[in-house]
This record gives C-alpha cells, sequence and structure tokens, in this order.
C-alpha cells in the first residue's frame, strides 16, 4: 500500500503538514489520534486519565494496528513509536517519515503538554520524554525529515523530495 506515515514529537506539525502533504500528492488524510477518539468516544486526555498510561497506549497499539488505507497521509500519535504491532504495520502499509526537530525548538512550541493528551509517566519531562522518544523515532524512520529552520513549505518541500 502507498501510504505516507508521518512520526515524531507533539508539536513537530504531523497533523498540519499531513492536511498539506495529502493535497499535494491528492491522496486521503488520516490523523489517528482522531481514530482513537471516535472508537473510544472519548477525548485522548479522558482516555489517558480514566485507562492510564499502559491502557492508552494499548489502545493506540491496537487503533493504529488496524489501519487500512491506501494512498493516504496518515499523522501518527506522538507515542505510536511504543506500539510494535502498530510500527510493524504501518511500515508494512506505507514509508514512515519522522519529523525531527530539536528539542529547544518544540519546547518553546509547546508550552503546557497536559491539555494535548500527551502521554507523560509520572515525574516525566519533556526533556526526558524526548531523549526516551527519538531512538525510536529513528529505529522506526524509512525517512528522516529535520525542521530545523524550515517552515511548513520548506518542511513539505523536503518531505516531497526524500519520498520521491
Amino acid at each position: 500500500m502507498n501510504n505516507i506515515v508521518l512520526i515524531g514529537m507533539p508539536g513537530v506539525g504531523k497533523s498540519t503538514l499531513g492536511v498539506v502533504l495529502a493535497k499535494e500528492l491528492g491522496y486521503e488524510f488520516v490523523d489517528a489520534d482522531l481514530l482513537i477518539q471516535k472508537r473510544e468516544k472519548r477525548l485522548l486526555k479522558d482516555i489517558i486519565a480514566q485507562e492510564g498510561v499502559e491502557g492508552f497506549l494499548q489502545i493506540e497499539n491496537d487503533v493504529n494496528a488496524s489501519i487500512q488505507t491506501d494512498k493516504t497521509v496518515i499523522a501518527t500519535g506522538g507515542s505510536v513509536i511504543y506500539g510494535a504491532e502498530a510500527m510493524e504495520h504501518l511500515k508494512e502499509i506505507g514509508t514512515v517519515v519522522y519529523l525531527k526537530l530539536d528539542y529547544e525548538t518544540l519546547d518553546s512550541r509547546l508550552g503546557s503538554l497536559k491539555g494535548r493528551g500527551v502521554v507523560l509517566k509520572d515525574g516525566q519531562t519533556l526533556k526526558s520524554l524526548y531523549e526516551e522518544r527519538v531512538p525510536l523515532y529513528e529505529k522506526y524512520a524509512d525517512v528522516i525529515v529535520d525542521e530545523f529552520g524550515l517552515d511548513l513549505e520548506a518542511t513539505l518541500s523536503e518531505v516531497l523530495h526524500k519520498i520521491g
């Protein structure tokens, strides 16, 4: 299947870029977080509050592992990389593009993580989350696009170039 799967930290612009990329390629667009909310009939932050981090990650893994699309740009949640089953499936159905951003830029973009439905373990900071996730993003990525200093248009151009 000919899909583009966007992975990366919260705030790197997966959903925003995903919509523009889908238009550019003539593809559909799917936001995996919205699929989770639709299936569960709850907001991400409510799922995390009610099911805990592990419960949410299991739901996220199940939903992402069941995505069946073609010619679609899929924007995933930042924690998708904790689900091995989901990541294997996404790699089978598409090209995985890691939107990479340095910690300082990310920190200035994000502000408070609480309202975003971000998976944080007790006592975890954005910095420790970043350091934990980057090796996983790099492990699963077919293509890495470093967004440092790039606006949306330049990022789009770089993604199109790298997926060729």
